[in-house]
């Protein structure tokens, strides 16, 4: 039989890619198929000289986080139709899971495609949920932990800060991987890890590449708990990609500043400003319409001009400075012209809160007003998220928060796309953790569990946070007079809900057997190459992951010869077929798939009735320079 490739059962093998793109650039550092270290360093005269005095930041279980990061998981993100908001149409993704497992399936989709993350991890005070990773087996792990309430990470554990270390560490490198490399991320964190922070960040993103450590003035008044000094600020810290290919970085300026700005023409907004400066060297006469010079002020001292005097008369012709009469003197004025933006200052002072980056009682009013009670501990301020999504995000940008806790990004996201008219994405990213209402920690478990029971939905952090994107967004479109005037774009309130699992493709269970009934199960189970009770779309959504499809493309279900198949892509990009009947997949409807042109067709071994059949279609489709893949 022909050798086809399958299609991979787990996700991108990361540590396989980056050690080949080390052999692409420097085969001669390899040596028997492995990275001799030594060879590299040499190469550019680095030295291995065993110093073991070097500064290191090492904790324990370090090794172990590599190695965390570097598994290949072997789940799959589930389609939850019934749950989404606008399934078929929106490019918005909620995807309830673990994020490490999350973060490595969404590799090869999402691999350099990010423009921002934004995450506000657990602040390791000693009551916040900490998890515990298994390297050995993750996908139990997981189903454990959603089967329970959380817990949390009480000082008194010994390895206070290591557990957190361990936690956030691998995730941050895997993070890494999805930036653009003009993208950035920001993290939410107090004093209690901020050290910590940096140090893993320095690591993973690399020192050259940190930007800045914002201070957010977050409440007003507050800080009555605190033991000697009252605490209202905390931070958020920003590194990019790659420093070399950020923009230069604005904000946008207030209502109040922009209001000067009466003045437009072709270039822009500007107003007059005095071409008179109260100090400089630049001393020429400007000769009024009137024939009268402009030279010397009141006091008999020399007038310095703003430009040139060969500036000054270019700028006269092109009408960007003129000389007017005010009451009885000569005034000569400038096109103040707007600029794109002001830099973000790194102290979040507490005047600009006027600026809309909003406190943590702003967060709690914002759901508040959404649920009619609380729900949430300290959400932040979309005001906040907003401020920060606007340093250097714009149109069709994804921005991505894998601790999505209560929706604030999503919510964001959407508010400053109704203001800018832009099509930003979001993928939110949340643990399902259980909610319980004896939470003396929490002050507003209790309410979410009841809000969760008057609904009927399942109990954890999840179920809430879909709620209050779905609420913001009707209110969005509510506020808007019905989405927005006709030549705006559509505000995509929407989101597709995916939810993690064990992947759908089915493989040789090795555990133990009771019975010999629980073997000829076991050889039933293994003759179909897909679970038994997965659908369709849950395989298409699969194939797509592990072929670096987003998950926001189109999936269109078509027919091929009354065969039900699914187009990837609007242009059909990969055609996915599980749908053979009785008689398999014909040559006829091999046929017909080639007239859609797809890159790609995926379908199962069993859909064909031999494997002559199966041959006869992977050469019919190389012919025509399309490749053929197996489940």
């Amino acid at each position: 039989m022909v050798d086809i490739e399958r299609v991979s059962s787990q996700s991108m093998d990361i540590e396989n890619a980056d050690l080949e793109k080390l052999r692409a650039v420097f085969p001669q550092c390899f040596s028997e198929g492995k990275l001799d270290i030594s060879k590299l360093l040499a190469l550019f005269g680095q030295y291995d000289d065993n110093d073991f005095e070097k500064y290191k930041f090492e904790w324990k279980g370090k090794s172990e986080c590599y190695r965390i990061a570097g598994k290949r998981s072997t789940g799959t993100l589930r389609p939850c139709p019934e749950e989404s908001v606008n399934f078929d149409t929106t490019n918005n993704i909620y995807i309830e899971g673990d994020n490490l497992e999350v973060l490595k399936l969404l590799q090869s989709s999402y691999y350099n495609k990010v423009k921002m993350i934004y995450i506000d991890p657990p602040y390791n005070t000693g009551n916040d949920f900490v998890y515990e990773d298994d390297f050995k087996d993750p996908m139990t792990k997981y189903k454990e932990v959603t089967q329970q309430t959380t817990k949390s990470n009480p000082e008194t554990m010994g390895r206070f800060h290591t557990n957190w270390l361990n936690m956030m560490y691998p995730r941050l490198r895997l993070a890494a991987n999805l930036l653009r490399d003009d993208g950035v991320i920001f993290i939410s964190i107090d004093e209690t890890e901020l050290h910590n922070l940096k140090k893993i960040c320095d690591e993973v993103f690399g020192e050259e590449n940190f930007v800045a450590d914002f201070v957010w003035h977050n409440k007003r008044g507050g800080g009555n708990d605190a033991k000697f000094v009252a605490v209202e600020h905390e931070y958020v810290i920003m590194y990019a990609k790659n420093v070399h290919e950020l923009a230069e970085l604005f904000v946008p300026f207030s209502p109040q500043y922009l209001l000067r700005y009466k003045e437009e023409d072709e270039i822009g907004k500007y107003y007059w400003d005095t071409f008179k400066r109260k100090s400089g060297k630049q001393y020429y006469p400007i000769t009024c319409p009137d024939g009268s010079v402009l030279q010397y002020d009141e006091l008999g001292n020399p007038i310095s001009w703003l430009r040139s005097e060969a500036r000054f008369k270019e700028d006269l012709s092109k009408g960007e400075v003129r000389i007017v009469k005010i009451k009885d003197n000569w005034s000569v004025q400038f096109k103040q012209r707007l600029p794109e933006g002001k830099k973000p200052r790194t102290i979040f002072l507490e005047e600009s809160i006027f600026e809309n980056q909003g406190t943590t009682a702003d967060g709690s009013g914002e759901t508040l007003e959404l649920f009619c009670k609380n729900v949430f501990d300290n959400p932040k301020p979309t005001a906040l998220i907003k401020h920060l999504l606007s340093f250097n995000t714009s149109n069709n940008d994804i921005i991505l928060d894998f601790f999505a806790g209560s929706g604030t990004t999503a919510d964001a996201v959407m508010q400053l796309n109704k203001e800018d008219n832009s099509k930003r994405q979001f993928i939110m990213v949340q643990l399902p953790a259980l909610i319980n209402p004896e939470n003396k920690n929490s002050k507003t478990a209790k309410g979410a569990y009841e809000f969760l029971q008057e609904l009927k939905r399942k109990n954890n952090l999840c179920e809430v946070s879909k709620e209050r994107i779905r609420r913001a967004g009707k209110k969005l479109t509510e506020n808007n007079g019905q989405l927005a005037l006709e030549e705006k774009k559509p505000l995509d309130i929407g989101f597709k809900v995916f939810k993690l699992d064990t992947s759908n493709l089915a493989k040789w269970d090795s555990s133990p057997l009771e019975n010999a009934g629980a073997l000829f199960q076991r050889l039933d189970a293994i003759e179909n190459s897909i679970k038994s009770d997965r659908t369709d779309l849950d395989v298409v959504y699969e194939v797509m992951l592990k072929l670096g499809i987003p998950l926001d493309y189109k999936v269109i279900p078509i027919e091929i010869n009354d065969k039900k198949a699914y187009s990837i892509g609007e242009d059909c990009l990969v055609l996915v077929c599980l749908d053979y009947g009785k008689d398999g997949i014909t040559p006829e409807d091999i046929e017909a798939m080639c007239e859609l042109v797809p890159a790609k067709i995926v379908s199962s071994e069993q859909a064909f009735k031999d494997d002559t059949a199966l041959s006869n279609a992977h050469y019919i489709l190389k012919d025509k320079g399309i490749e053929m893949k197996l489940l």
